[in-house]
């Protein structure tokens, strides 16, 4: 126990002595930011594809209640054409289906702007998520790319490293603006 300890102050001295402290440091902190952004963007992608699946149900819904409408208006139709025996009743039945026909077209136009309102907040967080996922990308390779600075021991990669990461925090931070 007490070798690794030495051990671990031993590298410690070292690294700070070879200047590379701040590198190790700046690969710390990417590596929290490529978290951070990756949950963001998990849970972005979650909550799209949910809304997708409500705007699918919603879509379905109006497709049946569109279906229901066509029914009723094949048997107005058909009520038009055929000669029936009791016409006084045939023309209430006619009006009450003339009435849900009406009570349909309604719904449909109800539900049509539900599911339309629904694709729009996914595409809203499929844009969102893409920024997420851009600055996700950016910032696991920034820190690649700063860790090739502890084997090289060159400097402008670490500088690469930052602004690449720095880049990666602005196009995630990006993903909060986006409406």
């Amino acid at each position: 126990m007490a070798e690794d300890i030495n051990e671990l102050a031993e590298n410690a001295e070292h690294g700070h002595e070879g200047g590379m402290g701040s590198v190790t440091i700046t690969m710390a902190f990417l590596a929290v930011l490529v978290a951070i952004v990756a949950l963001l963007s998990h849970r972005t992608h979650t909550e799209e594809i949910l809304l997708q699946t409500k705007a699918s149900d919603q879509w379905a819904y109006y497709q049946a209640k569109d279906i229901r409408r066509r029914s009723y208006e094949l048997f107005i139709d058909e009520t038009s054409v055929f000669a029936l025996q009791n016409n006084p009743k045939a023309e209430e039945i006619k009006a009450k289906y003339e009435k849900e026909l009406d009570r349909y077209k309604d719904q449909l136009k109800d539900a049509s702007a539900e599911a339309t309102k629904l694709e729009d907040e996914v595409h809203l967080l499929e844009r969102r998520t893409n920024r997420y996922d851009l600055g996700e990308v950016l910032l696991e390779a920034a820190l690649v790319i700063c860790s090739i600075t502890l084997l090289t021991r060159n400097k402008a990669f670490w500088y690469v490293g930052v602004i690449g990461g720095l880049t990666g925090v602005i196009i995630a931070a990006m993903g909060f603006l986006v409406k």
